[in-house]
């Protein structure tokens, strides 16, 4: 049994550094001050999901109800504005809008391991869990000590990941995210997530506040079907 314990905190420490960048997190600049959560006023809604562009439109299968889109500042820039949306009938509201960073190195269509850009692309959100105990989540949510990051991290980093929702890019649904296996192979990366933020870039993941990680926890309902609409503003327009 001791063996089998030590595998799976050697699989959880490949999937935190997939994620977060290992020690290498400790280099990492303080980058934008996060802002608030941005409670927007209520827009009105709309047929189409502002910024987002044909080509990532129609990979949204038809039965979501729910889009956290995820407007990077930039092809090469860290910081990004994530807004929720929920669609009624043939309309899509805009629910809520806040701050947040994707990967360190910006955004690219080809994401490969260590690349420290975050997948462009129109991904399913299917699984939740970290250090802390289920807020409430909509989600199947998976309570480990394993999310915990490794002390020999930047104390700034240690809870990036006390809450997480797994980004369905290269992995198992139903799984925990600390589930490794990776289905298009090891090169493609995994382990992307939706975590708590440290005020920088990330090596591939969207991060932003406790408050607004436990917002959608609470919000996403896998009845309707969530997805996360990801990229830098110009490759979400296409």
């Amino acid at each position: 049994m001791r063996g089998a314990g030590t595998a799976v905190v050697a699989a959880a420490l490949v999937l935190l550094a997939g994620c977060a960048g290992g020690a290498e997190k400790q280099q990492d600049g303080p980058g934008r001050a996060v802002k608030q959560p941005a409670h927007a006023t209520q827009a009105a809604a709309t047929r189409e999901i502002p910024g987002v562009g044909a080509a990532l439109r129609s990979r949204i299968p038809a039965g979501s109800r729910q889009v956290v889109a995820v407007y990077g500042d930039g092809v090469r820039s860290a910081d990004a504005t994530i807004v929720l949306y929920t669609r009624n009938g043939d309309l899509w509201k805009r629910e809520r809008s806040w701050s947040g960073h994707n990967g360190k190195r910006g955004w690219t269509t080809d994401h490969q391991e260590g690349d420290r850009k975050s997948p462009v692309g129109v991904f399913t959100l299917s699984d939740a869990g970290g250090v802390l105990a289920d807020p409430g989540s909509g989600l199947p949510y998976h309570r480990s000590p394993a999310f915990a990051a490794p002390r020999s991290w930047a104390k700034s980093h240690w809870h990036d990941f006390d809450l997480v929702i797994a980004i369905d890019y290269n992995r198992v649904k139903g799984t925990s995210p600390l589930d490794p296996t990776r289905p298009q192979g090891q090169s493609k990366g995994g382990g992307i997530w939706l975590h708590m933020d440290h005020g920088s870039g990330t090596s591939a993941c969207v991060s932003q506040s406790k408050a607004d990680m436990e917002y959608l926890l609470r919000t996403l309902d896998p009845a309707l079907h969530p997805v996360v609409v990801m990229g830098d503003r110009a490759h979400l327009a296409a």
